[in-house]
């Protein structure tokens, strides 16, 4: 039994040094095609060892038998994530080729809403998928923010960070790790976002045309955290309204008492 743990721990693992072997390959890909420059090398070198180190941690501690069909379309989701990275940090040196650089987050973004399909109907759902799904769609907002950031300015980047500085604000302030219920606003705004940035980023579109719709990703991304942050406060707070208005009541009760002599009383 021990042995058979083992060698399925093993199957996992190796599917996770398989993506990252697939992210050696796309930059290799890509370097044939657009001659990539060191800092887009490196940072999607980065990526692909972070990728796979924080993955392979987090399936061990899982306790995973199996990598499932729905994470490895995540991964491969995660390895053109990798190869978006790469182009964006090569534009600080060379823009990268605009076609190329919005087929691969087209495909990545449309790949979104299919590992989730796939982990329903293979009955695979896990909470390391989730996260996993989540994550992978963090950083590709994220780098989109800091792309289209070059051309609009730092606001940009607050659509990327906004997430990462509600994680961070967790630690801080316990009620914000409260589960939130299922919302269809929540998810349409989600899938807004790298929408929205890419039309940013593609340059398709005039100036005042591109900060408009990044100006609309950014307003309903506050609203959506807004409403969020807000329900969660709400429902953190203690329910003792109640019993405070019994005090209130038997205190002046108590008052009355002492006014009225006991003569009257009786």
């Amino acid at each position: 039994m021990a042995l058979n743990n083992t060698y399925e721990a093993r199957l996992v693992q190796q599917e996770t040094a398989l993506g990252a072997g697939l992210q050696v390959l796309l930059l290799v890909l890509l370097g044939s095609v657009i001659g990539l420059g060191t800092a887009g090398w490196l940072t999607g070198l980065t990526f692909a060892i972070a990728t796979w180190a924080v993955l392979s941690r987090a399936l061990h501690r899982s306790g995973s038998k199996s990598f499932g069909p729905a994470n490895r379309v995540t991964l491969g989701r995660a390895t053109l994530v990798g190869g978006v990275t790469a182009l964006v940090a090569d534009s600080f040196e060379s823009s990268p080729p605009v076609t190329l650089f919005v087929g691969l987050t087209a495909v990545a973004l449309l790949l979104d809403g299919v590992d989730g399909k796939v982990a329903r109907r293979t009955g695979t759902c896990s909470s390391l998928g989730a996260r996993f799904d989540m994550e992978v769609d963090a950083f590709l907002i994220l780098v989109l923010s800091v792309y289209v950031s070059m051309s609009l300015g730092p606001w940009v980047l607050l659509i990327g960070g906004m997430r990462y500085a509600f994680v961070a604000a967790a630690r801080v302030l316990p009620w914000l790790n409260a589960p939130l219920p299922p919302s269809t606003a929540r998810k349409t705004v989600a899938a807004l976002q790298g929408i929205l940035l890419l039309l940013g980023a593609s340059g398709y579109l005039p100036l005042a045309a591109t900060q408009a719709v990044i100006a609309l990703a950014l307003g309903t991304l506050v609203w959506s955290f807004g409403r969020d942050i807000l329900w969660l406060y709400r429902t953190s707070r203690p329910r003792t309204a109640p019993l405070a208005s019994i005090a209130s009541v038997a205190s002046v009760e108590e008052q009355l008492r002492a006014l009225v002599p006991e003569s009257v009383s009786r």
